[in-house]
């Protein structure tokens, strides 16, 4: 048995809770988001849902957009990018963009959303390790402000492509530094045994700069790294930094090219269970402007335009999910302990999360308040799979009972953007709550949904 989590009481100035910022507990014990009671929510609209608190995601935008804007002011400026991958819907990208940021996707259909929502082209940046033509032809007409690419490969698919639509192409190379940090091995990014990226160490990235500088369809803003996601230490940071702004004087000192940008990628962590403490904007923006401050004075080059990538650290605090408990089962276990097994009425199709890496969350009753003892239980779905865990060990009252509300916060990330339809199950709708009120940003699924895409 895992040590189970307890989900803490919400705390909008506690940057270890898991909940986001408007959450808080009714006289008579509920939970409200948004000012909106989870009892109302479940009533009017059906479980499991998305619940996404609109405030939080602009407040935290902001506080990216603000931090970064004041650590890199001494130097060239900085740009936050939202990692749409986390969660991108066309509220969600204009949400983000009116607060200040740029948005990265990695996908046509990313893009079309950002585009959707009136990002402007300039203000996108197209990531992914094997685009599609049609998807580069998308891009390079909406006037993207930068396609990163990935292989030697894609360096000449970009610029013939660029060549014959007459359109400028700026481009920055992905640069694999062996620095990676973070979660789960499948989320860490920066390892030399990966698909991602072109690695420093074997002189591939070197020789990207050079293929991308012989193509004058092609304009080299910079470099790009990214080493991994749910980070909670910035140590790394400085390496892989320090790794991308060697490789651009070297660069600048054979070639006579200063390359004007750099990205620093993303990945900061959030708290899913109340344990940790991730750093905040004010401390992150400017631990990663004195490593570039300290780096290019050393290597005796102009500082470059900063970018990063903090998709998962804006959307992901400010999401939870709600469901209801369908069955409640214990079950005795091999040492002769017992485990409560709650069935919830979403589950790995809602999020994937902690069957695919073993991710930890919490989750607490949230229709009401409970005096009864706390006894350790297993949140799992009603998926026909032994692996359909949504929480592995949690804290929950004794008199958890069929038809009690259950809240699982940090959900607003991954959440919906890897839900499935496995067991033919709709998936949840995302509702957006602010001020009291509560509105659909992407409705729920049904079953005609389902059986429309069935041709018989």
């Amino acid at each position: 048995m895992s040590t189970p989590t307890t989900a803490p009481e919400p705390a909008a100035d506690d940057r270890s809770t898991p909940w986001s910022s408007t959450v808080r507990r009714t006289a008579d014990g509920s939970l409200e988001v948004g000012g909106v009671d989870v009892r109302d929510i479940a009533a009017e609209h059906r479980t499991p849902v998305y619940v996404l608190d609109e405030a939080d995601v602009r407040a935290r935008a902001r506080a990216f957009v603000g931090a970064f804007t004041a650590a890199f002011a001494d130097l060239a400026g900085a740009d936050v990018y939202y990692a749409s991958k986390a969660f991108a819907s066309v509220a969600v990208d204009r949400w983000v963009h009116e607060e200040g940021m740029h948005v990265d996707v990695s996908t046509g259909g990313e893009l079309a959303v950002a585009l959707r929502a009136g990002v402007p082209g300039d203000a996108i940046a197209l990531h992914g390790n094997n685009k599609a033509t049609a998807e580069l032809e998308r891009a390079l007409r909406a006037g993207v402000g930068r396609i990163v690419v990935d292989s030697l490969g894609e360096i000449e698919q970009v610029a013939d492509l660029a060549a014959e639509l007459d359109l400028p192409a700026p481009v920055m190379i992905r640069v694999t530094t062996g620095v990676h940090a973070g979660g789960h091995a499948f989320i860490a990014t920066a390892h030399e045994d990966q698909k991602f990226g072109l690695s420093l160490a074997s002189g591939a990235a070197r020789a990207a700069v050079d293929a991308v500088l012989a193509r004058p369809e092609l304009t080299l803003l910079g470099l790009h790294s990214h080493i991994g996601s749910q980070i909670l230490d910035l140590s790394a940071f400085e390496v892989a930094a320090g790794a991308l702004l060697g490789l651009r004087a070297e660069v600048a000192e054979q070639t006579g090219t200063l390359m004007p940008e750099v990205d620093l990628g993303g990945g900061y962590g959030i708290s899913y269970t109340g344990a940790d403490t991730p750093p905040s904007p004010e401390e992150i923006a400017p631990a990663l402007a004195d490593v570039v401050r300290r780096s290019c004075a050393d290597l005796g080059t102009a500082p470059p335009r900063v970018s990063v990538e903090p998709g998962r650290a804006v959307v992901g605090p400010a999401g939870l999910t709600l469901y209801r408990v369908g069955t409640v089962k214990p079950v005795v276990l091999d040492d002769g302990g017992t485990r409560r097994y709650v069935a919830v009425d979403g589950g790995m199709g809602d999020n994937i999360r902690t069957a695919l890496y073993d991710a930890e969350y919490t989750a607490a009753v949230a229709g009401r308040r409970s005096q009864a003892p706390a006894v350790v239980s297993r949140v799992v779905g009603k998926h026909c799979e032994s692996g359909d865990i949504v929480v592995r060990d949690v804290l929950l009252p004794d008199d958890v009972a069929p038809g009690d509300l259950l809240a699982v916060p940090a959900t607003g990330a991954y959440g919906r953007s890897m839900a499935s339809s496995y067991n033919l199950i709709p998936r949840p709708g995302v509702l957006a709550v602010r001020d009291g009120q509560a509105r659909y940003i992407v409705r729920p699924e049904t079953e005609e949904d389902l059986l429309a895409l069935d041709l018989g």
